[in-house]
């Protein structure tokens, strides 16, 4: 939130997958419901037919991001952890209130949707240089935000919604038009749950249950290990990965929605009988029809192991980059827009509700391999992140490439992300000329971008606790990220 808030702040939501020590995995759910004063009718009088992406009225839900910071250290110091939240936090701080170094993508996307954002509340004080787009390489500070942290590392966490710092959110909140109340800060409190899971022949999977789209990114991953694909990188590599994906999207846009409203349990549909029959629907030369989907999403993951055995698979994001634009001047908070997910139309899978969860693209991934490894990954992305998370897993665990290729190689995306319109197939160009020949003869409707490694394909990360408790991360070369040892 501090160093790259077009893709992140702490008005935004997360969600964690823990591996302890023990062996148990569990999910710490953060997402933040719609405003009380958020409505169907609310927009509709103000002339909307769907939700506005950017603005007031898309800064509709409850930041959740903090209390699941909460509730990850109340975990830290069940596990021994001691280094108090001022120390956790003051890096942040350190860069917030100093000055951070605004990085290529920050640079590029701020100018690609200028005008989507300038207007917003409090965007262009917060991120603009005189009126313009900063350039990579400025230095921008963020000192509202910087002091919050600062008064949070102080007072705690639950001030974000119970004390001055949520007073201030609310004031600002009401200020600017969003439906969202102090009322509603109050009341909110992130929680756990058990995560979905999935055991194949290399170990079982693990994801966020609903309101994220966990289900769907492990659906993807046990169609494509039953279809027994011989070798990566070929025609049946990415078709196979592509059609497992289709299945797995209709399952996900019928069934995901607040986990409150499905009526079903979720695991249903990873159980075996049901993937099997999947599995066989699967036409293996020939693409099956795509219905365009209408997901973007920007985010962060974010993966730690250490060698006691504790494993973290973490993602956090404000929707679309920036989020709803909307920086509130009293603390800094750059607001999401998650709720422009939701549908004014009563019959959607995902209608709007005051109090109603979104539907969520994130979902963090983590796999406890039968060779003892443990394995936290993922990726920012929108509807690419089950297809990337895919791709990454199967190179390196089902072929064995290293850690660092398997996020190296070319990668595809099937379906909308970042905000765009395009609902086709979109690769690297760095795929041979015969793969991409034979996507196209099986019908696929093949697009093949310009750049070698491309931002539209996300920003992937893994991190691995080997059995003999050597530890290994390796980093995506699209992003601006790392890995590093401490």
């Amino acid at each position: 939130a501090a160093v790259y808030p077009h893709m992140n702040h702490a008005g935004g939501d997360g969600f964690w997958l823990v591996r302890e020590p023990s062996g148990r995995v569990r999910t710490l759910m953060a997402p933040g419901p719609a405003g009380s004063r958020a409505t169907p009718s609310l927009y509709r009088e103000a002339g909307h037919e769907v939700i506005p992406p950017r603005g007031a009225l898309a800064a509709l839900t409850v930041p959740g991001a903090v209390g699941g910071w909460a509730l990850a250290l109340e975990a830290a110091k069940a596990h021994g952890g001691r280094m108090p939240l001022r120390d956790l936090l003051a890096p942040a701080i350190r860069a917030a209130g100093e000055g951070y170094v605004v990085t290529r993508s920050q640079a590029q996307l701020t100018a690609d949707k200028l005008d989507e954002l300038k207007d917003a509340p409090g965007f262009a004080q917060a991120f603009l240089v005189d009126g313009k787009p900063p350039q990579q390489g400025d230095v921008l500070s963020q000192t509202a935000f910087a002091a919050t942290l600062d008064h949070l590392a102080q007072a705690g966490l639950d001030d974000f919604y119970r004390g001055d710092v949520g007073r201030e959110i609310a004031a600002d909140l009401e200020r600017i038009g969003s439906p969202v109340t102090r009322a509603d800060l109050e009341r909110y409190a992130a929680y756990t749950a058990e995560p979905l899971s999935v055991r194949l022949a290399a170990g079982t999977l693990h994801n966020a249950p609903p309101p994220t789209q966990g289900l769907a990114s492990l659906i993807v991953l046990a169609l494509f290990g039953r279809l027994k694909v011989g070798e990566a990188e070929g025609f049946d590599f990415v078709h196979g990965i592509v059609e497992s994906t289709k299945r797995a999207f209709r399952v996900r846009d019928r069934v995901v929605t607040d986990p409150r409203r499905i009526e079903a349990p979720p695991d249903r549909y990873l159980d075996e009988t049901f993937l099997a029959a999947e599995a066989l629907k699967i036409d293996r030369r020939r693409a099956a029809p795509w219905p365009a989907s209408a997901d973007a999403g920007d985010t962060v993951w974010m993966g730690a192991a250490d060698a006691g055995g504790l494993v973290v698979s973490y993602i956090q994001s404000i929707y679309w980059e920036f989020g709803s634009g909307c920086v509130l001047p009293r603390t800094g908070l750059l607001m999401q827009n998650r709720g422009a997910s939701f549908s004014l139309d009563r019959g959607a899978a995902n209608p709007l509700a005051p109090g109603r969860l979104p539907f969520h693209t994130l979902n963090p991934a983590l796999a406890v391999l039968k060779d003892g490894r443990v394995m936290a990954y993922g990726t920012m992305g929108g509807d690419g992140q089950p297809q990337t998370q895919a791709a990454v897993f199967a190179r390196h665990v089902f072929f064995r490439q290293p850690l660092d290729e398997a996020l190296d190689r070319p990668r595809w995306l099937l379906g909308r992300t970042w905000g765009s319109t395009h609902t086709n197939l979109r690769l690297e160009p760095r795929f041979a000329g015969t793969v991409i020949d034979w996507l196209q003869s099986a019908g696929h409707d093949v697009a093949v971008l310009a750049e070698p490694y491309s931002d539209t394909m996300g920003h992937a990360g893994a991190v691995v606790l080997h059995a003999d408790g050597t530890l290994e991360g390796a980093h995506d070369p699209r992003a601006d990220g790392g890995a590093a040892g401490l």
